[in-house]
């Protein structure tokens, strides 16, 4: 995905996100927006409350313009770029009616995206001159999935694979289930052999099991930092490393400096703080 560049696949996807939030919120229609007279106009201006990493612009666009498509909203900034607090992010101009309707939806999009541009952006900056790069997972909000993973991008981490259907991670209950980590591959292998494959590994001797397969990455569940240390080692860069579970900002810089190629945060997608943004009418 690349910012401001949605195809047209991301493109359908954002317009069902955005009609379904719009069908829950207005319902059998906006009783209070009602009151005023469907030819009023009026300019109306958004600000955000705090400093952030701005993201949502096409979410905020497409809850108006499904409602109304003269709406005109005119854009200070774009995804990704910092605000300050108390500064003016766009300007909108039209039917009254359809800007009231609009606004809790819009702003619920801005909010939540830019919450998670804003903390990965922190994960990020905490790492700067590593080598380790910030992952997302699929601990998204149920119907956010695109739209989140477009906002880490703009906080400046990488998504991990999009669903269950683009990449192979092979886990605890996968390996059981297969018998060995070795079968497991085995079976990735011969259904899809073009798929990128990763192995999530708990222990050291799972670790040696994983980096003799066809892997491509290795994930390092829940391991110290003298344990992420000794993988390093022991891969003698054979695989592509992942360190994943318990990281905070506290510890991340620590992890990134054993030497892993990649560290994939939950956090960045379910545990996020909303970003204050207002709507004034002018």
């Amino acid at each position: 995905m690349k910012l401001n560049n949605h195809n047209q696949d991301a493109l359908q996807t954002i317009q069902r996100t955005v009609q379904f939030a719009l069908e829950e919120d207005i319902g059998t229609g906006d009783v209070t927006a009602s009151l005023f007279n469907v030819d009023q106009n009026h300019n109306a201006k958004v600000i955000c409350r705090e400093e952030a990493v701005f993201c949502g612009q096409q979410w905020f666009n497409e809850s108006f313009h499904q409602l109304d498509p003269n709406i005109n909203i005119n854009w200070l900034l774009k995804d990704g770029d910092l605000t300050e607090k108390d500064a003016p992010i766009c300007t909108l101009q039209g039917a009254a009616q359809a800007i009231l309707t609009g606004e809790r939806t819009a702003i619920n999009f801005l909010q939540t995206l830019s919450a998670t541009a804003t903390i990965t952006n922190k994960y990020v900056e905490r790492i700067a001159g590593t080598a380790a790069q910030i992952l997302d997972t699929r601990k998204t909000l149920p119907g956010m999935r695109y739209a989140q993973k477009y906002a880490v991008l703009c906080g400046g981490g990488m998504n991990h694979r999009m669903g269950l259907y683009d990449a192979i991670l092979i886990k605890e209950n996968h390996i059981t289930a297969a018998g060995s980590i070795k079968k497991a591959v085995a079976l990735a292998k011969q259904d899809f052999p073009t798929l990128k494959l990763e192995i999530e590994v708990e222990t050291k001797q799972q670790l040696k099991e994983a980096i003799k397969t066809e892997a491509d990455t290795v994930l390092l569940d829940n391991f110290s930092l003298s344990e992420l240390e000794a993988a390093v080692n022991v891969n003698e860069n054979r695989k592509k490393l992942e360190a994943s579970g318990n990281i905070s900002l506290d510890n991340i810089r620590e992890i990134a400096k054993t030497g892993v190629h990649f560290i994939s945060i939950g956090a960045i997608t379910k545990h996020i703080q909303a970003v204050d943004y207002s709507m004034r009418f002018e």
